[in-house]
């Protein structure tokens, strides 16, 4: 075990040069081991686990390390024992009917997080990321995803200029526009979200390619947190 290499995936320049991530607790590297089984590139997967940990059965290679390595592998306060370093895969190409989530500048990993694992639920969605979002492979993001990252396909760096060469029609959400509810919503092969402080930039409120939609409430507040607007956009569109 390279320790050094390993403990430079807590940062992105770290992943982005070796193309892994780390992936910690015993559910996560439960849905990792699942997810291998479909899906052959991931058996390239390596499982550490301490040595308190005893046997852990599984396909992938494991290796069993001491409790102060695994300490310093952990991004956690306590240290779960065990931990998979997972090759970043590129997304899968894009499926019949699927539905794609734009995010811009989405900067919390726990809305992140929860977006991908609401959207693993219902299935059948892309996400795609612009440049200056979170990383989706950030231990924040991840543990809030649940395992969501072996589900939902996702795209990094994606422009938001490029969105118009892709689509023919976009849906954005916004404060104001038609209800979600509206049988037109469900219409578009593009949902697009904004940044969670500053929205979208004001040219891309302003096309007219990009049709406003929103989610009716009472306006006692002024928004909803990103990822439950999106959850519930989510919800709408697949409801039957």
């Amino acid at each position: 075990m390279n320790l050094d290499a390993l403990k430079e995936l807590h940062h992105k320049k770290g992943r982005e040069a070796q193309h892994r991530y780390l992936l910690e607790g015993e559910h996560l590297v439960l849905e990792l081991q699942r997810a291998a089984e479909h899906d052959p590139r991931l058996r390239a997967a390596e499982i550490y686990i301490t040595h308190e940990r005893g046997v852990w059965p599984s396909a992938l290679s494991t290796h069993v390390i001491n409790a102060r390595h695994m300490a310093q592998l952990s991004e956690t306060r306590s240290a779960q024992g065990i931990v998979a370093v997972v090759p970043i895969l590129p997304p899968a190409a894009p499926r019949a009917e699927e539905r794609v989530i734009c995010l811009h500048e989405i900067q919390d990993p726990g809305n992140l997080g929860t977006i991908l694992r609401t959207l693993a639920w219902f299935g059948n969605f892309r996400v795609l990321l612009t440049p200056q979002s979170v990383d989706p492979y950030n231990a924040k993001v991840l543990r809030a995803a649940m395992g969501a990252h072996f589900h939902v396909p996702v795209e990094i760096d994606v422009p938001l200029d490029s969105l118009g060469k892709r689509f023919a029609r976009i849906a954005r959400l916004d404060t104001q526009g038609t209800s979600i509810q509206s049988p037109k919503f469900r219409d578009y092969p593009c949902y697009l979200f904004g940044n969670e402080a500053r929205g979208l930039p004001a040219d891309v409120a302003s096309a007219s390619q990009f049709t406003a939609f929103t989610i009716p409430g009472s306006g006692a507040i002024e928004s909803l947190n990103l990822a439950t607007a999106v959850n519930l956009c989510a919800y709408e569109l697949v409801r039957a």
